[in-house]
């Protein structure tokens, strides 16, 4: 790789698939404005970003091998575990970012949420949407623990809006705070289309094992009593694509971007996780939802709660949820259609240099 092309490595954390498909936006307008990016992170979230930029560097980095708890209230203590092996981790991507930017003539780096990836040497900045990270009674020790990271990096991007209309609540929001902020507005890599409506429910997993799967099952069971055209997307990123269709659902393990894309265009209503990224995707294309947080993840369960006070989107707990809860959905606003445009070139002055 030449210094002239402006090499920036971009390196998603692999903890769902929200944190890479985030990312993709971000890489077409690195691309767009003369930039190569280099892709890294390991799992399926690198396994997404190769499959989206097959034509892009993609390098492989240590994974931070988390444990999911079985039972959703074990998900803190499971967490608490793997803390050495996070550590471990940690101290690896410095060692292994400190040579990739001599030997891919780096001059700059994007990581969403991998508290490793940075160098003193270059201009750094890290994404997220957690200042605050929830964790029940530890949350004062893990959202200071968590910006006591984002300190070492030049900046910090947030997925977000500063003030009103806002997503993230206190997730993304500090009352004091000596960080180099900066709020981009909401990001999505899907764009809304005026498409005819095709599906009555389409199912969108995805999140950490085995309450993916667990999930999976549990739906499947209750769509038998769904009279409408259901489109089943599980969320299992695979070397090939399948369609199975069986009666009224269509089932695929996974979709493209360009395929996701179309589909929520196509479908009345989704039923998904409350992760952030989802989120963001769903109040960009203006789609009425029903979310079922993730048993244990305090985020999504503070998301999903935050919305349904707002009158936005109801949910219900895993454990809980019955098909019948979908009428609820009729009688919520849906998400704001939150519009700011990016100034990309701005924000990428980070990176050229003197």
């Amino acid at each position: 790789m030449k210094k002239s092309e402006k090499n920036i490595l971009v390196a998603p954390l692999n903890w769902g698939l929200g944190h890479a498909t985030r990312c993709i936006p971000i890489i077409r307008e690195l691309e767009k404005n003369g930039f190569t990016p280099v892709l890294a992170s390991d799992g399926v979230a690198l396994q997404i970003l190769q499959k989206e930029f097959p034509h892009l560097q993609a390098l492989e980095l240590p994974s931070y091998d988390i444990e999911y708890a079985k039972n959703g209230a074990d998900f803190k203590w499971k967490l608490i575990k793997n803390i050495p092996k996070m550590i471990d981790t940690i101290l690896s991507e410095k060692k292994i970012v400190k040579k990739w930017i001599q030997e891919y003539n780096l001059c700059g780096i994007i990581s969403d949420n991998r508290l490793g990836v940075y160098n003193k040497e270059i201009p750094c900045v890290f994404m997220t949407h957690q200042l605050n990270v929830l964790s029940g009674k530890t949350t004062w020790i893990s959202s200071q623990l968590h910006q006591h990271f984002i300190k070492k990096f030049t900046e910090c991007w947030i997925p977000d809006l500063e003030k009103n209309s806002n997503l993230t609540g206190k997730l993304g929001h500090l009352k004091k705070h000596k960080l180099n902020l900066k709020y981009l507005g909401p990001l999505s890599r899907l764009e809304k289309k005026a498409l005819p409506i095709q599906y009555d429910l389409m199912i969108l997993l995805s999140g950490p094992e085995t309450q993916r799967t667990y999930l999976e099952q549990k739906l499947k069971n209750e769509i038998s009593l769904f009279g409408g055209k259901i489109l089943f997307v599980k969320g299992v990123l695979e070397s090939e694509q399948k369609i199975e269709p069986e009666q009224n659902v269509t089932y695929y393990n996974f979709m493209t971007t360009q395929e996701i894309e179309t589909a929520i265009n196509e479908s009345e209503m989704v039923l998904c996780r409350s992760g952030y990224t989802t989120i963001m995707d769903l109040a960009k294309l203006g789609k009425k939802a029903f979310f079922i947080p993730t048993p244990g993840q305090f985020e999504q369960e503070y998301l999903a709660k935050r919305l349904k006070r707002k009158n936005f989107v109801p949910y219900a707990r895993q454990e809980d949820f019955v098909i019948e809860n979908l009428q609820e959905i009729k009688l919520y606003k849906g998400l704001p259609q939150v519009e700011k445009e990016i100034h990309w070139k701005q924000l990428f002055i980070l990176f050229e240099g003197k």
